[in-house]
């Protein structure tokens, strides 16, 4: 089975998608393409399930690259097959390199810049913290330009239920309509963000992780034992 995506079409010369469990190896709590390391799968199922989603996107795998994920604001300029710099943005103009951003209930977020014959590409880690840090304002302002922004499926205000203190921060900066009771919404957040940040094209998946078992990992419904998705992309 191959990996199972949800492609986003940002328009050349970029290929661009967000995973879902389905098309891996792992067993258990991690079926079946369960992307992250940091989890108590087997290591040698995680680098198949990576290079089955690369081979899904038409990417290589051995120049696969990624964060180690931190809930900051860091945006990296991705470099080929790195994988250990704290950081939770990747960005490239390099063609033939694929970025790869993991999720769990938080957001995976894709911007690519649109001023014709210059490309960028960039994918984000974007959770309740580091959306207050400011990681969407720093994933725009590393590409420049025109950009466009696709928000991917992550827990939805159906399902978010926060503390007061994360509700007024949220309230504090966003208004009202950022919190639904005792919800969060993260989707109106990030929104919001990207259009202060000048972004005018934004596509919301609004797919909640949390209320899909069969297509996702959740760390809210799942506790600390599940697996990672992500948004995967690469320039030609």
């Amino acid at each position: 089975m191959s990996a199972a995506l949800i492609p986003w079409t940002a328009g050349e010369p970029y290929t661009v998608a967000f995973s879902t469990r389905r098309g891996g190896v792992s067993s258990g709590p991690f079926e079946s393409l369960n992307l992250g390391l940091r989890t108590h799968d087997e290591p040698a199922n995680v680098d198949e399930n990576r290079r089955r989603l690369c081979e899904a996107l038409g990417a290589d795998a051995g120049r696969l690259a990624m964060n180690r994920q931190t809930h900051s604001a860091l945006v990296n300029r991705a470099q080929p097959a790195e994988r250990g710099r704290d950081g939770d943005g990747l960005w490239t103009d390099e063609g033939g390199v694929p970025l790869l951003a993991l999720s769990a209930d938080c957001l995976p977020i894709a911007l690519a810049r649109q001023n014709g014959s210059s490309p960028g590409l960039a994918v984000l880690h974007a959770g309740r913290i580091g959306l207050l840090a400011g990681i969407v304002e720093a994933g725009v302002a590393a590409l420049g330009g025109k950009v466009a922004a696709a928000i991917g499926p992550g827990i939805g205000p159906c399902c978010y239920e926060v503390g007061d203190e994360i509700a007024g921060a949220y309230r504090a900066r966003f208004g009202s309509k950022a919190v639904r009771g005792r919800n969060l919404d993260l989707w109106f957040a990030a929104e919001r963000l990207l259009r202060d940040a000048a972004v005018e094209s934004i596509e919301r998946l609004d797919i909640c992780t949390a209320c899909d078992p069969e297509q996702f990992f959740s760390h809210r419904r799942d506790g600390p034992n599940t697996g990672r998705q992500g948004v995967i992309g690469c320039v030609a």
